[in-house]
């Protein structure tokens, strides 16, 4: 059995145990120290309870409930927190693996009572950091991390054979991880609506619809592979990021900084998958002159955020739109409202780094990649990107 150990609003309650004078009001987190010129990146439950959701814009979350609490985003906070956490659990003797900086999954086998262990780790969690946590027991991690989120907070919620027939019939099939909007129209317009529904179609029902990620889908809500080794995205034809400034910009170091953000965010994804890019499109949004987009193919495939970026600035050089080096006469860089990086033309990455710059590179990556997998994304990266905070 898999125990998987959620974090009740995990952000926004570590800043509430840290600031008493918080706790039990509207709490709004921020990614950035902009109040107005940011986006909710966690909520209190009592901000949540105004309709407040992650990736909402501050504004409109202040418009929901303008008595609501605003601090900015302390990463250091959250990840020393999860490092005492996943420490404590290792404590119980069972295996341990990180499912997100939030999130925890325990093999405990088939003889330990589940249902005890999660009450002595709430318990422990609850006395040792005063925040809580959800957990959710099932033979899967995809099953246990679905009851984690039924009892939310400070819940527990087992998913045996016994029960399973009226527990998944009593949720919506967007409820489980993996299942997204454009999967949940087609599976709504088939008949599935509910979590059984899914639960009981055949393998191979789900392959022809789904292709490889529809047969993942049914080995993970069937099989007892303890932990979450499953990839559900089918392999994409491109991997891209997007992101809608909170105001209009002509700062060309502070755009040349989002572009960086985007490209290694594309980056990453491309190398979670391993998979690389000869291709690379910009896309920007200027409000007087309307979208401007160009792409781009290259003759060596790369999955290096730093080269996306790159090519990115020869795109800019090219189109006749100004980057910070830029002196050409005539040349100028328009207000930019919003802009996206998009990497196309992928294969599987077979590329073996010959130099020793390139060799040094890819290792530099590597123990990049490892310390954002295990304490989450954005937890190490180019110091240019801090730009994107402070110029606002």
């Amino acid at each position: 059995m898999i125990l998987h150990i959620d974090m009740d609003a995990f952000f926004a309650s570590i800043e509430q145990a840290i600031n008493p004078r918080l706790k039990g009001k509207p709490l709004i987190v921020g990614s950035r120290a902009n109040k107005l010129y940011t986006v909710v990146c966690a909520a209190s439950y009592e901000a949540k309870a105004f309709g407040i959701g992650s990736g909402m814009s501050t504004k409109e979350a202040l418009q929901l409930c303008p008595t609501a609490e605003f601090v900015p985003a302390q990463q250091g906070r959250y990840i020393w927190t999860s490092e005492q956490i996943f420490e404590m659990l290792k404590v119980y003797g069972f295996e341990v693996v990180y499912a997100s900086i939030d999130e925890f999954q325990m093999d405990i086998g088939d003889e330990a009572d589940g249902q005890a262990l999660a009450k002595t780790i709430q318990k422990q969690v609850r006395e040792t950091f005063n925040i809580t946590a959800s957990v959710g027991i099932a033979k899967n991690w995809l099953l246990a991390k679905l009851a984690s989120k039924l009892n939310k907070p400070n819940g527990i919620a087992i998913i045996t054979e016994g029960n399973l027939i009226d527990v998944l019939g009593k949720v919506p099939v967007e409820k489980l991880c993996g299942i997204g909007k454009s999967s949940q129209e087609i599976l709504h317009n088939l008949g599935v609506k509910t979590c059984l529904d899914l639960y009981q179609k055949s393998g191979d029902f789900l392959q022809r619809i789904f292709g490889k990620y529809g047969i993942n889908l049914y080995l993970s809500l069937h099989s007892t592979d303890r932990f979450d080794t499953r990839d559900f995205d089918p392999n994409p034809k491109s991997v891209g990021h997007s992101y809608t400034l909170p105001y209009a910009s002509q700062n060309p170091g502070f755009i040349r900084a989002w572009i960086r953000l985007l490209a290694e965010m594309v980056g990453q994804r491309l190398r979670q998958k391993n998979l690389a890019s000869n291709t690379v499109h910009l896309w920007l949004n200027c409000p007087e002159t309307g979208n401007f987009g160009a792409q781009k193919t290259f003759q060596q495939a790369t999955s290096d955020g730093y080269e996306i970026y790159q090519r990115c600035l020869k795109i800019m050089a090219q189109s006749g739109l100004k980057t910070p080096r830029t002196k050409i006469p005539g040349v100028f860089m328009p207000r930019i409202r919003a802009l996206g990086v998009t990497c196309g033309n992928l294969a599987f990455d077979s590329y073996l780094p010959l130099f020793t710059v390139q060799k040094r590179r890819e290792e530099l990556i590597k123990a990049m990649d490892k310390i954002n997998n295990r304490y989450g994304d954005g937890s190490i990266y180019p110091a240019v990107v801090s730009l994107t905070k402070k110029m606002q």
